[in-house]
């Protein structure tokens, strides 16, 4: 099997990731993630930031924020959904939310920068080698103040889903007239705890017709690993939970969060 990497696919993933995320997870994560950067205070940095899913309902709710993704499809629908909030707003907020591309193993910041980081909806599973994993921790570590908060959402029991072929997961309207239906395939490479998801998004406007295919992988990071990487890392757990509520964690919980002080 080809050396895979977690940043392959995204660009070309860009155009669909609103849809499917809002038949999927949705905002459920959301009012989290905003209790956590306003309890927090000061500046939030949300590492893989996307189409700015969290990064704006934060700089909505008044949190000053940086955003920072590899994929710069995905940022330019994050710059858009920005221009058009401000516009709602009156231009109010301007400066709350700053857009960075760049690469969340070697983050372009200054040390101590920052008093909360976050890693939402399983973006450290992404990082699909040990090195990757390491250096992004250091990372993180290098640009969150002292005390800090560093928050992590995992995917939970990803080398459990079970490999199938070819089947139609979602269908549905889009914006600009378009029906989509999404085909996937799943795929384990058990031996590198790598789970890949092959995505076709067919795209239907009228009589014409599209196939926009890719894959997506992420790596099997179970709670005691990343505790265990955390700790190295210079980070001391402070909560480890099983819903966005506050709920306690076990392995059956459908959420994964982890919250860590940098020491």
């Amino acid at each position: 099997m080809a050396k895979r990497e977690g940043w392959q696919g995204w660009d070309a993933y860009a155009p669909f990731y609103d849809w499917e995320n809002a038949r999927t997870l949705g905002r459920r994560d959301v009012p989290f993630w905003e209790s956590v950067a306003l309890q927090n205070k000061g500046p939030v940095l949300e590492l893989g930031c996307g189409t700015g899913r969290i990064s704006l309902p934060l700089a909505k709710a008044g949190v000053k924020v940086v955003g920072i993704d590899r994929s710069a499809p995905m940022l330019e629908r994050a710059a858009k959904r920005l221009a058009a909030m401000h516009k709602r707003q009156g231009g109010r907020g301007k400066k709350r939310l700053r857009l960075v591309r760049g690469d969340i193993r070697y983050l372009p910041f200054e040390r101590a920068s920052f008093k909360t980081v976050l890693a939402p909806y399983g973006i450290l599973q992404s990082l699909v080698s040990d090195k990757d994993l390491n250096a992004t921790l250091a990372a993180v570590a290098d640009v969150l103040a002292p005390g800090g908060l560093f928050g992590v959402d995992l995917v939970p029991d990803v080398p459990n889903w079970r490999e199938y072929s070819n089947q139609v997961q979602l269908k549905g309207n889009a914006q600009g007239g378009a029906h989509l239906t999404l085909v996937e395939s799943v795929r384990q490479d058990r031996k590198k705890h790598l789970t890949i998801f092959e995505q076709t998004y067919i795209e239907r406007r009228g009589e014409q017709v599209r196939k926009h295919s890719f894959d997506l992988t992420f790596r099997t990071l179970p709670i005691p690993t990343v505790t265990k990487r955390l700790e190295k890392a210079g980070f001391a757990i402070e909560a480890v939970l099983g819903d966005y509520r506050g709920g306690p964690w076990d392995e059956r919980a459908d959420v994964w969060v982890m919250l860590a002080r940098r020491l």
